[in-house]
């Protein structure tokens, strides 16, 4: 798979480890996801009716595992292919196939190439769809902090626009580049994890001194916060809980823009899951579930409920745990508290749109590298090293998918797990390409390479029946919901099995000339290294003379500065070159410049110049042969 983004000089390596684990901290957001997820949490119920609140916790704890098992797997693949740029677990799955077989590059039909295409598919899935879902909640959210300061709702239109807004602000924090994308993921993380202490520390609080007094704990202690109550409970809140840990993978797509990408990529994957799954989540959901009592009220159908019911029925009961703290424990500004931590939800949810726009748009730019999606979307931006066509897309993109979220609940459910279906497919066949990856190799470990990915297929497979199992099951918002989720995941594998279809059909029965202008003692280089990789069977030698940018100036003639830029003198200098024509297969084009850059390159100004055009038709004089076959 040819990835322009590692040897493009515009993409430069500047993240540390703290860069690469800082982006996919912020898309795992535990600042974010307990205010969104605790209600749904709280309402979870058995196939039976009975609730399984009681296993939060428990079903977090078993998230985890399943988390780290993936985990694991990524950071394999990523010690073992630093070199993926943008495509991230894309470039894994055609590379595992690839070393596995001996083959050199993908043939259009290709195991190696349908791995890549159906870990795309996924991807996209996943990526493209979870910033539009993010857009719909920060739409939602600002919508409740509205209605708390006046009383009114906003309108859909309203709600809409809002999205909008925050799609294009959150897309230009994008479209700054790598740098800036960082620096605002630091922030905001320091921010949620400042809010997340405060919170379960008043929480704990709140528990221990009893300022209301309360008699009736929903939980009796700590044990009983964090021991398992029924097996049923664990595993419907795992697959919940395995939805907000999603994420750590992220930092995969950042190994150009990353120094040392094949030690601090995966390191940077487990540290994020470590510090937002490990100790974020489990500390919040503990501190949480100590708090509630009868004194967390709501109402369901004329009715006074409490505890873990309140909290179902609440469309907020972070917030109204936060307004609890505030009045019994600082004195009364449970308000302020409230719309406080609402604020700080905020930025985190503008953390984790950030970060999956900037893996989103990255994966797409590294399959349009490849050939796989339109040449546009591969656009590297000069100044901010980013594909910014993409971005632009992703944009788009987010804000229809948010404004049909903002409409309806069972829309915007439908639409999450869609994506969600998108991520355990990706996560399962990631895991499939570690097996794959390391099977003949002289490093392979049976226990990382071979049982943990395999229990990690097994786990994703188990989450992603077990989530299209309850909700096909359940109620008609719920079976809605579904039919949602396979409209969606089965127009887009339509959509890309017709795409892939016809660029396929188009590449291998096309052509294309490639003419490139090279030093004169790079040519037999040249010529060996395509025989090597048997890219050719006839190749067009001229020579000639000629200028570039330079004007034919070595550097450092004139005054010095910068010899692309700057010239002393009116005068033209020819110098010798050779010119070398090709026809090739449309499909081999990526390989043949990716090959040829790596033969030709010196790093010095004469390197020479690679061009693409168009060969409409060709013929065999001798057997009248025409197209691909005469080639």
């Amino acid at each position: 798979m040819a990835d322009i983004t590692m040897g493009s000089p515009l993409v430069k390596p500047k993240l540390g480890m703290v860069g690469a684990s800082m982006n996919a901290m912020a898309l795992i957001a535990p600042g974010a996801f307990l205010w969104i997820t605790y209600q749904l949490q709280a309402a979870a119920t058995a196939p039976n009716g009975a609730s399984v609140a009681a296993d939060i916790w428990s079903g977090i704890v078993v998230a985890l595992v399943l988390a780290f098992l993936t985990a694991i797997s990524y950071s394999q693949l990523a010690k073992l292919y630093p070199e993926a740029g943008f495509a991230g677990a894309v470039y894994f799955a055609e590379k595992a196939f690839l070393e596995s077989s001996g083959a050199k590059r993908s043939a259009p039909n290709s195991v190696a190439r349908m791995a890549k295409l159906s870990t795309g598919w996924a991807a996209h899935l996943f990526y493209w769809v979870y910033p539009g879902v993010m857009v719909a909640f920060m739409a939602t959210l600002i919508g409740y902090i509205y209605n708390q300061f006046t009383g009114k709702s906003l309108s859909v239109l309203e709600l809409t626009l809002i999205g909008v807004i925050f799609s294009i602000v959150t897309g230009y924090i994008a479209y700054r580049g790598i740098t800036g994308s960082t620096f605002t993921s630091i922030v905001i993380n320091v921010i949620q994890w400042g809010s997340l202490l405060i919170f379960s520390a008043f929480a704990i609080y709140y528990r221990l001194h009893n300022p209301q007094g309360t008699t009736a704990w929903t939980f009796t202690g700590a044990w009983d916060v964090v021991k398992p109550h029924t097996l049923n409970g664990v595993l419907i809140q795992s697959t919940i809980a395995i939805l907000i840990l999603v994420g750590f993978e992220s930092s995969t797509s950042l190994s150009a823009e990353t120094k040392n990408a094949k030690r601090t990529i995966p390191r940077a994957i487990i540290i994020s899951l470590i510090v937002q799954g490990l100790l974020a989540y489990l500390i919040e959901y503990f501190a949480t579930g100590t708090m509630i009592s009868d004194k967390l009220t709501g109402v369901v159908d004329g009715k006074t409920v409490t505890g873990m019911d309140a909290a179902a029925a609440s469309g907020a009961p972070i917030g109204d745990l936060a307004q609890l703290i505030g009045n019994s424990v600082l004195h009364g500004i449970g308000f302020g508290l409230m719309i406080s931590i609402a604020l700080t939800v905020a930025i985190a949810v503008i953390g984790t749109t950030l970060s999956c726009m900037n893996t989103a748009m990255r994966i797409s730019g590294g399959m349009a590298a490849d050939q796989e999606l339109p040449s546009m979307m591969g656009f590297i931006h000069k100044k901010f090293a980013i594909p910014h066509v993409a971005l632009i897309a992703l944009i788009m993109v987010s804000s229809v998918i948010g404004a049909i979220g903002v409409r309806s609940v069972v829309g915007l459910t439908g639409i999450t797990l869609a994506s969600n279906l998108g991520t355990f497919v990706l996560y399962g066949l990631t895991c499939t390409w570690t097996i794959v990856a390391y099977r003949k190799r002289a490093d392979h470990n049976v226990l990382l390479h071979d049982v943990v990915p395999a229990l990690g297929v097994l786990a994703n497979l188990v989450m992603l029946i077990a989530i299209v199992y309850l909700y096909v099951i359940g109620n008609a918002d719920s079976k809605n919901e579904a039919y949602i989720m396979f409209v969606i995941a089965g127009g887009w594998l339509i959509v890309s099995i017709a795409y892939v279809g016809v660029t396929s059909m188009r590449k291998s029965y096309s052509m294309k000339m490639i003419s490139a202008m090279i030093r004169p003692e790079s040519l037999s280089v040249l010529m060996q290294v395509l025989k090597d990789e048997e890219l050719i069977l006839g190749m067009t030698v001229t020579k000639i003379k000629g200028f570039g940018r330079q004007q034919g100036k070595a550097p450092g003639d004139g005054n010095g500065g910068d010899p692309d830029l700057q010239f002393t003198s009116d005068k033209i200098t020819l110098i010798p070159k050779v010119r070398v024509d090709l026809v090739v297969n449309d499909w081999d084009v990526p390989k043949v410049m990716e090959v040829m850059r790596e033969a030709l390159f010196t790093g010095k100004v004469g390197d020479g110049k690679i061009f693409v055009m168009n060969a409409s038709d060709a013929m065999r004089i001798r057997t009248g042969e025409k197209g691909v076959l005469a080639v």
